[in-house]
């Protein structure tokens, strides 16, 4: 029978058997990868949130801690000679539950202060007198700022440990992180009932002059804290700002410059820019 007959002709591949041939044909980048999922989610095979966390996941295989830690600044530490009166309210205010607690020297951590292992002394006063701080200290653990995420969280994983200090080329203590930062590159932020939007939440500035902005940073917090003039009639956040001047959804590292600023992404899915690196070019 001729091959030209309508009736011999191959029905028409579903996307389920394309999407299939693609995978089997193996993706040569992680880029190619990313194409075919987010195709995938176009047409409905992919939920948007599964895509996102996907991605995330991919991403942080190529970050650093030194792009999330809470930098030095920002960090809310314990004195190894304060007494527990003093440091006992600025605890509470901040609602954290780990404290690096330090020695004489700025760059010496002694151990880790869990806010839990200080209850069984807060029910008096008298308990508080009987409270010597370093019975209740954990080990500390170091990372460089170098480490990969991906690194890090298995660490964190196999250690139990929620929290590390970021360590600096010269030893000296550069930040901390925590599981939390890390798995919200993966999962979007983590808010809790703690969580605080204040202006010092979304720009972080570090040693080298560069800061660390959160894409939902509204543009008149950034104008007021760099003295800039990004125009903000039209976008109410940095990350639309930035995303407009790009003309297409920007994926990580890349780089615009806008006003004397250069934006650098650092964190980005497939529906907005996350985190921004931020660096003043006047």
């Amino acid at each position: 029978m001729s091959r030209d007959n309508p009736t011999d002709e191959e029905p028409p591949r579903t996307w389920l058997g394309r999407f299939t041939q693609l995978f089997s044909s193996e993706p040569e980048s992680i880029q190619d990868l990313l194409e075919i999922l987010r195709d995938a989610e176009q047409r409905n095979l992919l939920s948007f949130e599964a895509l996102g966390i996907i991605e995330g996941a991919l991403q942080v295989f190529d970050m650093q801690v030194r792009e999330i830690m809470v930098p030095r600044s920002r960090m809310t530490v314990v004195r190894a000679d304060q007494p527990p009166e003093e440091f006992m309210a600025m605890i509470v205010e901040s609602g954290h539950s780990r404290f690096p607690v330090l020695g004489d020297n700025p760059d010496e951590v002694e151990g880790i202060l869990l806010a839990k292992d200080m209850l069984p002394y807060t029910s008096s006063s008298a308990g508080l007198e009987r409270f010597e701080l370093r019975d209740v200290l954990r080990p500390a653990t170091f990372v460089p700022e170098s480490k990969r995420l991906n690194v890090l969280l298995r660490e964190f994983r196999s250690t139990r440990n929620h929290i590390a200090i970021v360590i600096d080329e010269y030893g000296g203590v550069a930040g901390l992180v925590t599981i939390e930062d890390v798995l919200e590159q993966i999962v979007g932020e983590i808010a809790d009932e703690y969580d605080v939007e204040d202006e010092d939440s979304f720009i972080s500035r570090f040693d080298d002059g560069q800061y660390t902005v959160k894409a939902l940073t509204p543009v008149d917090e950034f104008n007021r804290h760099f003295e800039a003039n990004l125009n903000d009639t039209e976008f109410e956040t940095v990350g639309g700002v930035v995303m407009s001047r790009f003309g297409h959804l920007p994926k990580r590292n890349e780089t615009i410059e806008i006003d004397g600023f250069r934006f650098r992404v650092l964190n980005a899915d497939s529906r907005r820019i996350r985190l921004l690196r931020v660096t003043p070019r006047h």
